[in-house]
């Protein structure tokens, strides 16, 4: 049964095939993932669609033809949040589908076609939905089912209320999960390593939905900067963002940098904020979101917006009901910003969004895959996403695979003592996801002291390349990235930022050395790296060093010190990843030449 065919038989709520971008039209994956659907009929269906890709779209045209059909009777939507829970009521009441978000218990009013509850509320009565599924034929829609694993109880929960349902449709955008508790109605199969692996009956990834014009293309824009501050021993350390450092060092410079006192956020915050004006000339609603870890911080960052532009911004600080009133007005508004403290992000649905801030030391590839999800939602053709970043590695290489396709990974072995990135403790994603965005006083009790920051424009990530050499804030070189034009095609994002490179180096070589306070390297000759990366390199080099030393019967010390002639740069120990790199290169030749 292909798709075209199906919908001559649905109801006049179900939306017909259109030019792109109609809102209230199918969009040609919605219309492919459901001729699957409609060719199989599936008890158990798992679509992965990136964020701002359409699956609510996707998931109430399926709910409708089913309905229409007389396949299911009622419809439950799961959702992960309270404000979620009334999108999906609102976005379902526009093509004619009625679900009541305030259902606790008891008959449902004639009037609804089905319920919308959170993940919570199911965990809280799983047996009042089970007898629900029980005594009428169900559509069960779970929407961001990673949040079914959250714990043990909510996955039990899920599997005891909705193992009778008639038909159950996963939602996801980030399948992934930091944890290997199994989700809910999700096929595992097992690879050739002997892994097992989530398996998507139908996904659109963040690549092709760029190609389609379905979502924004994102420019990431990273600061870096000197930060200060004083250890709980009373030593006082200074650092620049980017550096390797121990993990422990990276956390409190990323932290000295998120600091209001300090230099760092006034500077990126205005930064944002003249990349929103240039937006706004082709988008002239386009919204601001900064993305907070506290309430303390997200309101000291809206009294630093209202510094720099002259306005209010909106602040969000919990998952409650005005907090729902402050999102749907502030949408349906075109006032430049918004604070949003943790998990919000992923309940934000603002479609005009289009210039974020990460301002949050949450490091897992979860989180930051949904916050940067807020910003890629397209309405027309050329728009385009800005985020904001501190040059932090773990960041940077989330930024630079924003079109890698992950599975939900059940088994995860450790090769050789490595860290696997997506492994990061899940006790970190709960704190991010809390309901209710408390500040927490992890503040207080940080073995450190924020003394001082300063903010420099580092570099611009897009489709995992790196542009630009480091400028000052407020800098013409500065600006030259942040007045992009914000309506342009993926090739043109690309071609503007070569552009814009060559012209900055261009200048540059003009200028003395003395003149140089900056580095002044292209961005992907500043590599950035993490301690243990840099010791995997100083170990390199030695270890290639020792073997030249062996064909050459010259000491270490010689071939070190001739390494540092021909390349420059400090000794090893001092040298940059870059630097090393150069050297390691270096001494192959030699070695090579000898052969």
């Amino acid at each position: 049964m292909t798709t075209t065919a199906s919908s001559h038989h649905l109801s006049p709520a179900f939306p017909g095939r259109a030019p792109w971008g109609t809102a209230n039209k199918l969009r040609a994956w919605q219309e492919s993932a459901l001729g699957r659907y409609l060719e199989v009929q599936p008890r158990d269906f798992l679509a992965v669609a990136t964020p701002g890709a359409g699956k609510t779209t996707f998931a109430l045209t399926l709910a409708s033809w089913l309905l229409h059909h007389h396949v299911v009777q009622q419809i439950t939507v799961v959702a992960p949040t309270e404000h979620l829970k009334k999108q999906w009521s609102d976005a379902a009441e526009r093509i004619g589908i009625r679900l009541d978000p305030e259902y606790s218990a008891g008959p449902l009013s004639k009037d609804y076609h089905g319920v919308a509850v959170t993940y919570a509320g199911v965990g809280v009565r799983p047996m009042l939905h089970r007898n629900r599924c029980e005594q009428r034929k169900t559509l069960v829609i779970l929407d961001e089912i990673h949040h079914a694993g959250d714990s043990k109880s909510w996955g039990e929960a899920c599997l005891e209320a909705f193992e009778p349902a008639t038909r159950r449709l996963a939602l996801t955008g980030t399948p992934f999960r930091s944890d290997t508790n199994p989700i809910p109605f999700v096929a595992y199969e097992e690879g050739n390593d002997g892994i097992r692996r989530s398996s998507a009956d139908y996904t659109y990834g963040y690549g092709n939905a760029l190609g389609d014009g379905v979502v924004r293309p994102v420019i990431f824009l990273s600061y870096s900067g000197n930060m200060r501050w004083r250890t709980k021993a009373g030593d006082e350390i200074e650092a620049k963002l980017g550096e390797p450092m121990t993990k422990d060092a990276v956390s409190q410079a990323w932290r000295t940098a998120l600091d209001p006192r300090g230099d760092w956020m006034p500077n990126v915050l205005s930064a944002a904020d003249r990349r929103l004006t240039e937006v706004r000339r082709g988008i002239p609603d386009a919204g601001g979101l900064v993305i907070a870890s506290d309430q303390d911080s997200a309101r000291a960052y809206a009294k630093l917006i209202r510094d720099i532009t002259g306005t209010k911004a909106t602040v969000v600080l919990s998952d409650d009901t005005g907090a729902s009133k402050r999102i749907d007005e502030f949408s349906a508004s075109d006032d430049r910003w918004m604070v949003a403290v943790r998990m919000v992000s992923e309940g934000v649905d603002v479609p005009r969004l289009a210039v974020g801030v990460y301002a949050t030391t949450i490091s897992t590839p979860l989180f930051f895959a949904q916050a940067v999800g807020r910003f890629v939602r397209s309405r027309r053709r050329g728009e385009t996403a800005s985020v904001f970043l501190p040059t932090i590695p773990g960041l940077l290489g989330f930024a630079s695979e924003m079109e890698v396709e992950r599975d939900h990974v059940l088994d995860k072995p450790k090769k050789d003592g490595d860290e696997d990135p997506y492994a990061e403790s899940e006790k970190e994603m709960a704190e991010a996801e809390k309901e209710q965005d408390e500040d927490t006083g992890e503040q207080d009790t940080l073995p450190f002291e924020a003394l001082e920051s300063d903010a420099v424009f580092d570099r611009v990530l897009y489709d995992g390349a790196a542009f630009g050499m480091q400028a000052h804030p407020g800098s013409e070189e500065e600006q030259d990235y942040l007045g992009i034009p914000g309506l342009l095609e993926p090739d043109q994002v690309q071609m503007l930022l070569q552009k814009r490179q060559a012209r900055q180096i261009a200048h540059s070589r003009k200028k003395p050395d003395a003149e140089a306070d900056l580095l002044e390297l292209p961005a992907e000759r500043r590599p950035v790296v993490s301690h243990k990366e840099l010791l995997e390199l100083r170990k390199q080099l030695n270890t290639l060093v020792g073997a030249y030393v062996h064909q050459t019967g010259k000491p270490h010390g010689v071939i070190h010190t001739e390494l540092r002639r021909v390349c420059g740069g400090p000794p090893t120990a001092e040298a940059t990843a870059g630097q090393i790199r150069e050297r390691i290169s270096k001494v192959r030749e030699w070695a090579t030449r000898m052969r």
